[in-house]
């Protein structure tokens, strides 16, 4: 396995046109199912939406009562901006905790309900259904309230590059060309245009490369007494160091 700073080094001198011929090559074109932005079915990973193409809700006002929530990495410096898209969009003040949330895996549930635990990711916020929180559908169309803001991994999704050190959505790539895979999604297999595709591709580099400069800095900056100084139950360790789930530095303001 590649250290880290190779896979980087990797990343940092990836052929952007490459990547865009190897995208043009499996073909994308987003159809707005929501599939990528919902919560969904416990038996179906990275899949479509549960009850995706039904008007059928349970009480709560989702489709499913059983779902897992939508989880979207996002870096510290993209909440930031996320925040400042929603209160542009909105007009009102968007914190830390409505925009992110500590990615659940290996975390527990903890005495007060809250997470427990130690995770070294955000997740975008979710709503009661396990939707992103910025999510919207009009007559079944999905939209992105923060679209020109939104984080690269939204950006790019449904592609990843197989990097060591870089993430791959929920769910096994079910198609590739050379670097890149191509995960679950209705919109594969269509056509897409050349200037898309330098798009799409450029946005892959840069996930990349910013996906393990955040692994270093976790990596680097990781404090495993930070857990025990914390004034809740969990602390996410990312690039700028641990924080609270509210995105305060642990012992800082």
């Amino acid at each position: 396995m590649n250290s880290l700073e190779t896979d980087l080094d990797r990343a940092r001198d990836l052929d952007a046109a490459e990547l865009a011929d190897a995208i043009e090559s499996i073909g994308f074109e987003c159809t707005r199912c929501g599939g990528c932005c919902t919560g969904y079915a416990p038996d179906e990973p990275g899949g479509a939406p549960a009850g995706a193409g039904s008007s059928d809700e349970d009480a709560t006002g989702c489709h499913e009562a059983e779902r897992e929530p939508h989880t979207a990495t996002v870096f510290p410096g993209e909440v930031r901006e996320v925040a400042a898209a929603a209160e542009d969009r909105f007009g009102e003040a968007y914190d830390w905790r409505d925009v992110a949330r500590p990615m659940p895996f290996g975390l527990s549930e903890g005495d007060d309900g809250e997470p427990a635990g130690e995770t070294f990711e955000w997740a975008l916020a979710t709503d009661d259904c396990g939707d992103c929180t910025f999510y919207e559908e009009t007559d079944g169309r999905g939209a992105c309230a923060v679209h020109d803001s939104r984080p690269l991994i939204c950006q790019t999704y449904p592609f990843s590059v197989a990097l060591d050190g870089t993430s791959q959505p929920m769910g096994e790539a079910v198609d590739e060309s050379g670097v890149v895979r191509a995960h679950e999604c209705e919109g594969l297999g269509r056509d897409i245009s050349r200037e898309d595709a330098e798009a799409l591709a450029a946005a892959l580099k840069e996930r990349a490369v910013r996906e393990l400069e955040e692994a270093i800095g976790v990596r680097d900056g990781y404090d495993p007494a930070a857990t025990d100084r914390a004034a809740g139950d969990a602390v996410v360790f990312d690039s700028e160091g641990p924080k609270e789930v509210d995105g305060t530095p642990v012992d800082g303001d």
